[in-house]
């Protein structure tokens, strides 16, 4: 009789403890499973908040927005440097111009002609030429200059401004291209240095 009684008791424990473990184990699953879903729904959004709050994602942005205004006025400035050196010292289609026009100059006066015609068909010709090629160079190099100082005010307005070299080479562009634009007028219309005179030529 105590055998039976003790036996009877033990079974239904024994599934209770069974039953309540199964069902630990099913809401632990389904906890776990929910904190899955939540993180993945939310990576989308950690990602845009870190994009948004992440300084050099931001200005990496800025500066390609900003580069090509900033690269074409450097680059403007550098240009209008060379071609104010150009007007100054010339260049080899002045050259070539004024070698056409000596030749020009000959063919005109190869049946003959005065001393002053010869002068201004041969030499003189030549010389126009040239101080007409260089003042073409000095003029685009003002023109460069001036679109390098002013480009900035035509883009899209940068957090930065200008860079200081970028100012001083186009300045010192210009500063190039007026003088050798002075030098050519004076050189074109005879104001520097005059043809010679036939008389002097005859002499």
């Amino acid at each position: 009789m105590n055998l039976t009684t003790s036996k009877t008791p033990i079974a239904p424990t024994a599934e209770g403890d069974h039953g309540e473990k199964a069902a630990d184990r099913l809401d632990k699953a389904a906890s776990e499973a929910e904190g899955e879903r939540a993180v993945s729904d939310g990576s989308g959004l950690d990602a845009d908040a870190d994009r948004d709050s992440d300084p050099d994602l931001d200005l990496e942005d800025d500066d390609s927005d900003r580069a090509p205004s900033g690269l074409a006025a450097a680059a403007a400035a550098v240009v209008a440097t060379g071609l104010g050196v150009v007007g100054l010292t010339g260049a080899w289609t002045g050259r070539v111009v004024a070698e056409r026009e000596t030749l020009l100059g000959q063919m005109k006066t190869a049946s003959g002609g005065s001393v002053a015609r010869q002068i201004s068909e041969i030499y003189g010709d030549a010389w126009h030429s040239t101080a007409l090629v260089n003042g073409i160079f000095a003029l685009l190099a003002v023109l460069v200059g001036v679109f390098a100082l002013v480009r900035p005010a035509f883009g899209t307005p940068g957090k930065d401004p200008q860079p200081g070299w970028v100012r001083a080479v186009a300045t010192a562009g210009i500063a190039l291209g007026v003088l050798g634009v002075l030098i050519s007028v004076g050189m074109y219309f005879d104001l520097i240095v005059a043809l010679p005179a036939a008389s002097a030529a005859a002499g």
